[in-house]
């Protein structure tokens, strides 16, 4: 990514994440007071959730910040994992909310209580869900300009707001205006459920990324495909990949005939540089040079030749 290209895309990243947290303080400040005015388990539950989200997205605008920030001295290849880091950090407070939801509305159970103004939490659910839509249609602009992964991680978040506040309504209206006993706390239960598992799929992602896992086989397809197609290409192994943040790594072996000058297989290295750089603007690529036929080690794992198939179709 070319320095221009990195100032045009973060002030829009930056924007993004500001607008998500300016509209999680005021949906936290309204629900807030409906959740103390209609004492509504299931709105308790929302009210978490978005203070919730609130944190989110200032990890999130603390990834963006962090992101536009050059390596330094200590830290060669980027601060991208402190995301992953503080993801981490995110996943204690959301599991410790959904359990004290999940608790209330079992003690809501035992003792139960009539909620009151239904009408005032059906409103700010109504409200909180056009104010998500509003700001995940402008996400979506912005991820399609700039590709952030982190703006797209909040995008995903509040898809789920969506749902969340739809269940609040539908147990307002069971309990207080069909007359379903239980609805509330069951409903409570149900969000406490789902944050729950919003806190696994996040400790899953943020420990894939500390654990420098692979990508996913279709990414590693796509970029090999394009390495193995540049001319003067002998064959590669050894291709590593990895993900901190927003930046992605890669790293392989590439063999060339072993007769070549230095300054004829570095010009090989160099289009197969430009080539990836231009199909991944994103992805920081290292190439090791290699002679045909050498043998760095025996471990099949490190080793493996990863060029055959593409090899077969330009034949």
């Amino acid at each position: 990514m070319t320095r221009d290209e990195r100032r045009r895309i973060i002030p829009l990243a930056m924007r993004a994440a500001l607008a998500s947290v300016a509209m999680a303080c005021s949906l936290l400040v309204i629900k807030g007071y409906a959740a103390w005015h209609t004492g509504s388990v299931a709105m308790l539950g929302s009210l978490a959730d978005t203070g919730l989200d609130l944190l989110a997205s200032l990890v999130t605008l603390y990834g963006v910040k962090l992101a536009a920030e050059p390596a330094d001295h200590d830290h060669r290849f980027g601060h991208g994992k402190a995301e992953a880091l503080a993801a981490l950090f995110q996943v204690v407070l959301i599991t410790a909310s959904a359990i004290g939801i999940a608790w209330r509305a079992i003690e809501r159970f035992s003792t139960p209580a009539v909620n009151e103004d239904a009408g005032l939490g059906i409103g700010v659910s109504v409200v909180a869900i056009l104010a998500t839509f509003a700001l995940l249609a402008y996400q979506r602009s912005v991820i399609r300009r700039t590709g952030s992964v982190a703006i797209l991680a909040d995008n995903v978040h509040y898809q789920s707001d969506v749902l969340l506040n739809v269940a609040v309504i539908a147990a307002l209206v069971l309990d207080q205006y069909v007359g379903i006993a239980g609805a509330d706390p069951v409903f409570g239960i149900a969000i406490a459920l789902w944050l729950a598992w919003g806190a696994f799929q996040a400790s899953s992602q943020a420990i894939d990324m500390l654990m420098d896992k692979e990508w996913s086989e279709e990414q590693r397809a796509a970029f090999m495909e394009v390495a193995a197609r540049q001319p003067g290409i002998r064959g590669i192994h050894d291709f590593r990949t990895r993900r901190a943040g927003s930046h992605d790594f890669a790293q392989f072996h590439m063999e060339v005939d072993p007769d070549l000058t230095v300054r004829a297989a570095h010009r090989i290295v160099e289009g197969v540089e430009h080539a990836l750089r231009d199909a991944f603007p994103r992805v920081e690529t290292l190439i090791h040079l290699d002679p045909e036929g050498h043998v760095d080690t025996d471990n099949p794992l490190v080793e493996a030749d990863v060029t055959p198939h593409w090899f077969s179709k330009r034949v």
